[in-house]
């Protein structure tokens, strides 16, 4: 639901003011919004999460989504003064329990990876647990000199939730997500480049300047191809090389039909930039 217009500006009623939206030169800027908590997921900011990355994904104004958090963190992950004293899942059985976790991360990081749009994740500071998996969901990273990643979970003696342990392993490779599970150490932004778990690092105070830059500059880019490659880079890591080609090929004619792909060679002969449409 729409809750005001300002210039081009947008601004979406999340439910809460624990997660603030808005839809500027088609990026959607999520941010969340405790920042005394760390941003820390809750029953009011999670929910609201997991609508905002379902219907701005399918939003037709959207071209890219931008996830960050208000403050000096990211997301800390889940309130762990809460894990302790949960008396509804007390009362739930083993099974009711993995059922209801299921559904949820689904419908979160589950949702984040399924989106055909770019997502990028602005991280101002800390990002650990939930936090982390819900950036590695994220297309890209990019994040401030102070900013540092922790897994987590086994300070708290848990095993990982939301995909973590396959996002983390995509990212950095099998070894160092090892050692970042096990550990729970602090990687810090330097470190965190060097893995190839952020993209690019900035002056905390350029971070969000940078990272709407890279966001806008997608959200205007040719959707359907983006889309397609998404597909190709998702699928890469689980299917033999002939079968890639495959689905290579039939992306591809299928972009090079689109008006995108024609404005794109106007442009290139004349030498001016694209005005693509998303068509």
């Amino acid at each position: 639901m729409t809750a005001a217009t300002s210039h081009d500006t947008v601004v979406i009623d999340t439910g809460t003011d624990q997660l603030l939206c808005e839809i500027r030169e088609r990026v959607a800027v999520i941010t969340l919004n405790r920042p005394d908590a760390r941003n820390a997921l809750s029953d009011y900011l999670t929910p609201a999460l997991r609508r905002m990355v379902k219907e701005r994904g399918d939003d037709e104004r959207v071209g890219a989504l931008l996830i960050t958090g208000a403050g000096t963190a990211f997301c800390a992950g889940g309130d762990v003064k809460g894990m302790g004293d949960n008396s509804s899942k007390k009362s739930m059985s083993r099974q009711e329990r993995i059922d209801d976790l299921l559904e949820r991360q689904r419908l979160l990081t589950g949702a984040l990876v399924a989106v055909r749009k770019p997502t990028v994740a602005a991280l101002p500071g800390a990002a650990a647990g939930a936090g982390l998996a819900i950036a590695l969901a994220c297309d890209i990273r990019i994040a401030a000199r102070s900013a540092f990643v922790s897994a987590g979970y086994a300070r708290v003696g848990l095993s990982g939730d939301y995909g973590i342990a396959w996002l983390l392993s995509r990212t950095v490779g099998s070894p160092i997500a090892r050692e970042m599970m096990f550990t729970s150490d602090r990687v810090d932004a330097d470190r965190a480049e060097r893995i190839g778990l952020f993209n690019r690092v900035v002056a905390d105070e350029l971070l969000q300047e940078q990272a709407f830059a890279m966001a806008r500059a997608l959200a205007h880019g040719p959707a359907v191809a983006l889309r397609h490659m998404k597909d190709n880079l998702d699928e890469a890591a689980f299917i033999d090389f002939d079968t890639a080609l495959q689905h290579e090929a039939h992306r591809l004619v299928d972009a090079s039909r689109t008006d995108d792909h024609r404005e794109a060679v106007r442009a290139f002969i004349e030498k001016r930039k694209p005005n693509f449409t998303g068509r």
